[in-house]
């Protein structure tokens, strides 16, 4: 059963560090240079926040980083009860 767990924390874990490295983040870069403000609350996607890469990059992070904690908590209990 623990070898199981152990297997499941590492593919969890590997995926929820790739999708942290995929994502984008908050500064603007080169934009930045050229006056442009970080925020895009003038583009089409400012009003569907909900469907853009951006949010369900949001979500999919949400749910892996809940796996890796409910994982951990599992393997720190079946390690006790050893």
């Amino acid at each position: 059963m623990t070898t199981l767990f152990i297997t499941l924390h590492i593919i969890v874990t590997i995926l929820l560090i790739t999708i942290v490295l995929v994502q984008e983040g908050k500064d603007p870069g080169m934009r930045g240079i050229a006056g442009a403000s970080s925020s895009e609350s003038d583009s089409f996607f400012s009003k569907n926040t909900g469907r853009t890469k951006k949010a369900f990059m949001i979500k999919v992070t949400s749910t892996f980083a809940v796996l890796f904690l409910i994982t951990t908590i599992v393997l720190v209990i079946l390690t006790a009860s050893i």
